[in-house]
Parts: C-alpha cells; structure tokens; sequence
C-alpha cells in the first residue's frame, strides 16, 4: 500500500544540505563518530590554493561522508548535486542535465581540475563523466570566475578524486541493490564496487573500479516514468575504472598519472508513451523495441601532474590534460530521411569532442613580511568538435576547432590581522576555426541545405576580479567580491542553425564570447556550535544566452540577461551527536528579448531554479548506529508564459547505517512519503507532451560496504 502524504510530519522532520565552507556539518555520520567540525581545508579548484572561510565569494565543499549520505539514497548524480549544492536547480533524472543550471548559469565541471564541460557543442551531460564512488570530496565556487578559463559563467564544480590510503594495502568492497517500493523486477537495480590502493616507499597507487545496472522508475502512483529520447539513466549500465600512480623524486617534488574510463549505456528496452500535458498526463512508458541504438556517454579522462614545494621559494603546479568524450542521443523524429526503400526512417545523433590542454601555476607567498601572496600562470587548451548523424553518417554539426590562451596575475594581501584584499587579472586570447560546411536539410537530413563559408573569427578579453575580507570578531566576518566569467555560446547551435544562404562564419555575430559580471556580498557567522552565512549576488551579462525550444531543437538567443539572487545556509551541532543544517535559496532572471537594452521578460526553469528550502538532521545514537533525514521545498513560480508556471512540491528522504567491524550496512528511501509531482525541469523548462515527467516515487536502497 502506497503511504499517504502526511503534511505534519514534512513540517516536523528535517534534511541534508551543505554546510558552507566556514562549517561542514557531520563527517563521520555514517560511521557513528561525534559530530566536528572539519580543519583547515585547501580548496584545490582555486589557483591560490584558497582556505575553506577565507575567500571572498561563497564556497562549498562537500564531504565524502556527505557524497556517501546521499548515495545511499540516490543513484542519479544530478540530485546529489541538487541536494549539496544551494542555487543548483532541481535534478531532472535524467542522462541530460540540461536545465541543471548554477546561479541561473552554467557551471563549469572539473576533474581535478581537467574540465568536462563541452563549449563548442554542449551535450548537457558534464556532470556524468564519472562515478562519485570515485570522489572523496566536490569544491563547489559560487558565482562567475576565470581562474579554470572558458565556461565558468555560473561558477565551478570540482570533483576531487579519491587519493591512497597511507600504508601498505588499504581494500574497499561494496555493494547495494535498489527497487521501487512494490519490488517489481523491472524497477530493481545493482552496484557493485572495489577500490585498492596503498603506497610503498616512494610510490601510492590507487585502483578503483565501479559496475552499476540500473531498473526503470516508478511514480508515486505506480506508473513507469517515461523515458527521454536523448538518454536516460534508468533502463542503463554504467561502469567507471580509475587509476592513478604517484612517485616522489624527493621531499619537495612529486608526479602522478591519473586515468578515468566512464561509460553509461541506455539498455533500450524501453519506448516512450508521450502524455497529454494540458490534461495533466504524464509522459510514461511501455515495454518495445525503439529505433535506432541507445543513448550513451563514453568519457575518458587523463592528467599527468607535477608538483614542486619549493622551487626557489616557489610552489609550482603543472597539469597536461586530456579528454576524449562521445555523447549519443537516441532516435527522435527531427532527422527523417527515406531508407533503399523509400520508407521514411529517423536517424540520431552523436557528439564527439577531444580536447588536449595544459595549466601552469606558479605561487610565491611570504613576501611583505609574509602578508602578500602572489600567483600567475598560463592556461593552454585545445577543442575540437563534431556532432555526427549515426544513421546516414551525415555532419549536423561541422567540426569546429577551438584554442584558447590564457596568462593570470592574482594577489592576496593581508593588510590587516583583519583585513585581506584579493585581486586578479586574466587575459584570453581564443581562436575558432571552421571550414566551409553545408547545413542539413531538416525534412530529409540526407540532403544539403545552405552552404556556410568557414572562418577563423578570434576573440580576446581581459578579465578582472577584486574582493575583500574582513574579519569583525572571532566568530563574524564579511565579505565582498567583483570577478568576471568568460563563456562561449554553444556553437553547433549556432552552426547547424543556419537556414540564410551567403552566411560566413567570420561575421557571425552569435559566435561572439559570453562575459559575465558577478557582484556578490555576504557574512559569516562561526560560533561555538552554531553557523550562518548569508550572501546576495547579480550576476549579469550584456550579451549572454537563452534558450528557447522552436520546432522541437533548442536555439541559443543572444540577449542581454540579468539575475539576482539569495543565499542562506545554516547549522548547529545540537548536541555532540545530533546535527541540524538549513538553506535556502532565491533568483530571479530576466532577459532583453526585444533587444532595446532594457531587461523585460522572466527567464524561465530552463534557467533559473525554484525557491527552495531544505532542512536536514543527522544523528549519531551510538557510536554504530546512525540516521539522516532530509525535507526539501520547491516553491511555485510564475512567469510570462502561463505554460511554464512551475507548481511547488515537498520531498522527503532518509536513511539509517549499522557500522559493525563486518562493515557499515545503510538503508536508504528516496520520497519517503511516495509524493507524486511533476519534475521541476517538465513543469518549467519546455512545453512537450513527450517530456511531462513525473518524478521517481518511493525507492528503497539497501547497501553493503566493507574497507579492510
């Protein structure tokens, strides 16, 4: 029997949210420690090396203890990101994380520090190029910022990859199973994990790997959640092997190789029933064969590292990187061509991009009596970038290759005991080249459209940032910041879009890079067992990027935007072993659509996220048993377009952990209370009766891990 909603006991239980930067709430909840609060943290995402509390713009860093939390309840990574990360809109469960937006913008997404986001050609899918059974710890910077170059307009999400135990041979197992709260045998799942690692005189390895089989979703009313043409991550398989060797030459210098494979595959057992969206019917799904192969993301990731402590007094960081990334959306109806005979078929398509790239840091800090800091450094990336019709083997989006340059001046200087300053300068030099290409015909993708003459536009931009700090009292302290963010558009949107004969790539005005300015201030409180932080931020850009669905394809309009917005988190250590955390988060857009210079139109859930609220409490009853509860709030919010009016929901989540020395067993339930509702992204983000989702109803997950 499904539970009914049950409005007191939402108002009376609470949930997980992430503790600011200053105070991290529990990091040992799962295993039953006493709740404290975590040291002095380096934020490795910032060029400087940035003390956790010290910066002058909103940070976040979630935990391992926190990612492990919310595994235990989600397997999607888009809601685990949703759940820690205030300002990051509502997961879509789904493979696409289009909409997921930061800050009403996009984030840029790191592998230590090797970027994932695609500029040319954004395939929505950056944040599942790898498995967070692989991350120790997320460095989230709020707000737009140039240190990693290109796609930071919304701010930068870091994932951290888990580093060798100390000792000889340090082992993990783990596994878990998952259903839908009627244990159907198409809404089960698995996960499966191993992870070695250790070190050895001069050496630490690190081997971890990751197999995941993946049922399809119920609603809260039993119904099967409909799938998505371009991917999913229900019906799938994924796997993630990571591996990493690390040498020291001696006491101040060391190298690492590191190396990623992820790879999540629709099953394809699946088709979509579209729904009735102005009667509200859901989109769901039936048992069938869908034409052509499923969606996919294949993503590999490679870095080699070197770090000197002391090289004449300076710390020096050297990263080359590379990624291999392919994205395969499944067929739609927007690609029809006539087969040998002369039956009408629908092809897909398949994003491929490769990107080679370097980053070189150099730090210097003691000088002025030890209150400057000084770091610069160059960036060097190459892109190069398809989008390929898998049927017809046809070019929908010609391949465009992208190089950027980048040298940054930033210093940190303490004036005062109290008072520090913060500033920078970046310069980007970018370089685009596409050759002469032919636009598909889109009402048989087999036949040429226009001819576009290629091009090899430049573009340079210098870019600023300057902040302060200042410590009021122990426990009080205040901040503000000025920086700018540099972005492309997405350029295959631009590309394949062009219908106009005699166009050149070299005077199109929609190439033109996105700039954003970010303005922030904030305050941190830290006293005793009780933390707040508030900030306001306006984020705004005279030529940046909206979405909008025409025909069934999302079009970037070049339009002038701003956004506004607020957040709070808060915490309290009730007791030693009892944690309460608090957000909550408000933005408002709008765009110039017009084109008169003034802002006039709400940007709607493509961009901006819901008001939200969520409380969490963790609890530790014994120094084995453990609980966490989290409730968020999804307020209503309209906009011009009546169709796009988003109706709120609540949503309630839990788990428990036994740790035992046979290992930690964890039970957790995503929407405890079976709440049926439509997603956020369904509701607010495009019109379509083929993407009415209903969200994932109870699911019950029970997991098993040892280390040894």
């Amino acid at each position: 029997m499904k539970t009914p909603e049950s409005r007191p006991l939402l108002l009376a239980l609470a949930i997980a949210v992430p503790g600011t930067a200053l105070a991290q709430p529990i990091d040992d909840t799962l295993s039953g420690q006493d709740v404290h609060q975590l040291p002095d943290l380096v934020i490795d995402a910032t060029r400087n090396k940035s003390t956790a509390g010290e910066t002058p713009q909103k940070t976040t860093i979630i935990t391992r203890a926190q990612i492990e939390q919310q595994q235990a309840i989600f397997s999607d990574p888009g809601q685990v990101l949703s759940n820690l990360i205030p300002s990051y809109s509502p997961g879509r469960q789904k493979l696409s994380n289009a909409g997921e937006t930061f800050r009403g913008r996009s984030p840029l997404f790191l592998v230590d520090g090797v970027p994932q986001s695609n500029p040319l050609r954004d395939s929505a899918r950056d944040s599942y190029t790898i498995d967070l059974d692989m991350v120790e710890r997320i460095e989230v910077i709020h707000g737009a910022s140039a240190e990693h170059g290109l796609g930071a307009t919304g701010g930068i999400i870091n994932f951290v990859t888990r580093k060798p135990e100390s000792g000889q041979v340090s082992q993990s197992v783990s596994a878990s199973i998952t259903t839908d709260d009627d244990v159907d045998s198409d809404g089960q799942g698995y996960k499966l994990g191993y992870r070695l690692s250790g070190q050895q005189d001069r050496w630490d390895y690190l081997l971890g790997g990751s197999f995941q089989e993946r049922g399809v979703y119920y609603d809260g009313k039993d119904r099967l959640v409909g799938v998505a043409y371009p991917g999913e991550i229900q019906n799938s398989t994924s796997h993630d092997v990571l591996a990493k060797l690390g040498y020291w030459l001696d006491d101040d210098q060391s190298i690492e190789f590191f190396i990623n494979r992820f790879e999540l595959e629709g099953n394809g057992d699946y088709e979509p029933v579209p729904g009735d969206r102005d009667n509200g019917v859901p989109t769901t799904a039936r048992k069938g064969n869908p034409d052509g192969e499923p969606g996919f993301n294949k993503v590999t990731t490679a870095r080699f590292s070197y770090t000197h402590g002391d090289w004449l007094g300076n710390r020096v960081d050297a990263q080359l990187y590379s990624q291999t990334f392919r994205a395969q959306f499944g067929t739609t109806p927007f690609f029809p061509y006539e087969d040998s005979n002369g039956d009408t078929r629908f092809d897909q398509t398949r994003n491929e991009s490769d990107k080679l790239g370097g980053k070189f840091t150099l730090t210097r800090d003691g000088l002025l009596n030890d209150r400057l800091t000084l770091t610069t450094g160059l960036d060097v990336l190459e892109d190069e970038t398809r989008q390929m019709l898998v049927e017809t083997g046809r070019t929908y989006v010609p391949k465009s290759r992208f190089r950027n340059y980048a040298a940054f001046l930033q210093g940190d200087i303490a004036v005062t005991d109290s008072l520090t300053l913060h500033t920078g300068v970046r310069h980007e030099q970018a370089e685009l080249q596409v050759d002469t290409y032919n636009t598909i015909d889109r009402s048989n993708v087999t036949q040429d459209n226009v001819t576009v003459q290629g091009g090899n536009p430049d573009f340079d931009e210098t870019l600023f940032n300057a902040g302060v700090v200042y410590q009021v009292t122990d426990w009080v302290q205040v901040y503000a910041n000025y920086s700018e963010g540099f972005g492309m558009p997405d350029v295959g949107r631009v590309l394949r879009g062009i219908s106009d004969p005699g166009q050149d790539v070299d005077n199109l005005l929609q190439l033109q890079p996105i700039v954003t300015d970010n303005r922030e201030i904030g305050t941190r409180f830290n006293w005793d067992r009780y933390r707040l932080e508030v900030s306001y931020y306006e984020s705004d850009s005279d030529f940046g990027e909206r979405l909008t669905e025409e025909n069934g394809v999302w079009v970037g309009n070049r339009e002038k935007t701003e956004i506004k917005g607020v957040e709070v988190t808060a915490g309290a250590d009730v007791t030693a072993a009892h944690n309460l955390e608090f957000s909550y988060t408000y933005a408002s857009g709008k765009s110039d659509t017009d084109g008169d210079g003034e802002v006039d139109t709400k940007l709607s859930g493509i961009n901006i996220a819901p008001e939200t609220l969520r409380l969490s409490w963790s609890a530790a009853w014994t120094p084995a048993l453990s609980s966490h509860l989290q409730f968020s709030q999804f307020l209503d919010r309209n906009v011009e377009n009546d169709q796009l009016d988003f109706d709120g929901y609540g949503l309630l989540d839990g788990s428990i952990a036994y740790q035992s020395g046979l290992g930690r067993v964890s039970l957790g339930i995503e929407n405890l209370l079976d709440k049926d509702y439509f997603t956020y992204y369904s509701q607010a983000g495009r019109v379509s009766d083929d993407y009415y989702f209903q969200g994932r109803g109870r699911t019950i997950t029970l997991g098993y891990q040892m280390d040894f």
